[in-house]
């Protein structure tokens, strides 16, 4: 049996769904393929993964009647706090200091967490008729025709639409079935990831304390609570992640500091390895790429999903003024356009969170005296100060539809 849909979607974590929303909006049907059991995510348990979603991303969100399912569990970032820190000492006179007042389209984002917004989209395309979920599946094959394109699934299944979209991740097996190679590295770094109650209030602050082994994010979370990405060398982090929860915490606290108060642990904690991932070509025959199947690259600046969203706001607004146009959605020339918008972006983010990541990821004298300075420099002029919140807020470059 075929099933046939304007786009298939390889990949139903966060960027696969909403993708499927945007197109279905446009008039598209689409159909998205995941091989796990997504209704088994849908839990209401805390397990500690949360995002911050710039306020462009929060647009789109809107646009697709997602955000009022989830705005009340989110959290304002009203302010970002950067320091270059030694272990046990917070240096907050030489940091920067980014506040969403000097700008006036309001908070810079929000965070949110896993259990919320993966609920909302699977609610979401299970009540869009024109959106297909196929869960407990993996695809085989895959080949594209002038007009079409075939997807083959492990369940004996053959899908056949007009698009196909790789959102597979990283490792994406849509990329390398179509022959498109990617350059990586990794970082010898680990990402700790969890969530902290502390005693005093965070004022809906996010910190960003730049350590000697790698960066640790501090961001609100509703009540006395924050989200932690600690980047830490890959062997001690081993280490670290196999202590109790008390051990753990010995560790942490004094990286952490005590600005917010004793702290505690709350929800699980995961890790995963650090590195750039950046594919050769984000379009094939038939078939584009989003999200880390594109471009994987350091949390650092918490830029990872909006990257993906951007991507999902660009592809979805070409393929939308493709058809007003009369064009084949998925002929080399459109897909050349989403390609050519979002290419040089994520090379720039890409190169900007490895360079930072490596300057500030040592504890060398001199690189410590030009860095901190450099960040004083940036907090004495306002116009510069601004562009990087603006920028924070995903509100530089050309906007597409859904994040205007």
């Amino acid at each position: 049996m075929t099933q046939h849909s304007d786009v298939l979607i390889i990949g139903g974590g966060l960027n696969g769904p909403v993708l499927a929303l945007a197109c279905a909006r446009a008039g598209l049907t689409a159909t998205v393929v995941d091989g796990r059991d997504l209704k088994d995510l849908r839990g209401d348990h805390f397990d500690g993964r949360a995002y911050a979603l710039a306020l462009t991303s929060i647009r789109m969100l809107s646009r697709l009647g997602i955000w009022d399912q989830v705005s009340d569990h989110a959290q304002e970032m009203r302010e970002i706090k950067v320091s270059d820190s030694k272990l046990g000492q917070r240096n907050a006179l030489l940091g920067l200091h980014f506040n969403s007042a000097e700008i006036e389209e309001g908070p810079m984002g929000h965070m949110l967490e896993d259990r919320y917004l993966r609920r909302a989209l699977l609610d979401a395309i299970e009540a869009q008729p024109n959106i297909t979920l196929i869960t407990g599946a993996r695809a085989l094959s895959q080949s594209a025709t002038p007009t079409d394109v075939t997807v083959e699934l492990d369940t004996g299944a053959q899908l056949k639409g007009r698009l196909l979209i790789g959102a597979d991740g990283r490792s994406s097996q849509t990329a390398e079935r179509a022959g498109i190679r990617r350059m990586a590295w990794g970082y010898d770094q680990t990402a700790i990831v969890c969530a902290l109650e502390h005693e005093l209030p965070h004022n809906g602050i996010a910190h960003q304390l730049f350590l000697p082994s790698g960066p640790l994010g501090i961001l609100p979370l509703p009540g006395h609570r924050s989200s932690i990405v600690w980047a830490e060398d890959k062997d001690l982090a081993k280490d670290i992640v196999a202590m109790d929860d008390a051990s753990f915490l010995d560790v942490l606290r004094p990286r952490f500091g005590d600005f917010l108060g004793d702290i505690s642990l709350t929800g699980a904690r995961f890790t995963y390895p650090l590195g750039l991932s950046l594919a050769n070509a984000f379009v094939a025959d038939r078939l584009a790429l989003v999200g880390d199947a594109a471009h994987g690259v350091h949390p650092l600046a918490g830029q990872g999903l909006n990257a993906g969203l951007r991507d999902v706001a660009v592809l979805s607004h070409v393929l939308s003024h493709a058809m007003r146009r009369g064009e084949d959605m998925a002929s080399p020339a459109v897909l050349a356009r989403y390609q050519s918008w979002r290419r040089f972006d994520t090379a720039s983010l890409a190169g900007a969170t490895d360079m930072f990541n490596r300057l500030f990821s040592n504890d060398t004298p001199l690189l410590r005296l030009g860095r901190d300075l450099g960040m004083k420099a940036i907090n004495a002029m306002p116009p510069l100060r601004r562009n990087f919140i603006r920028e924070a807020a995903g509100l530089t470059g050309d906007l597409p539809d859904l994040m205007r």
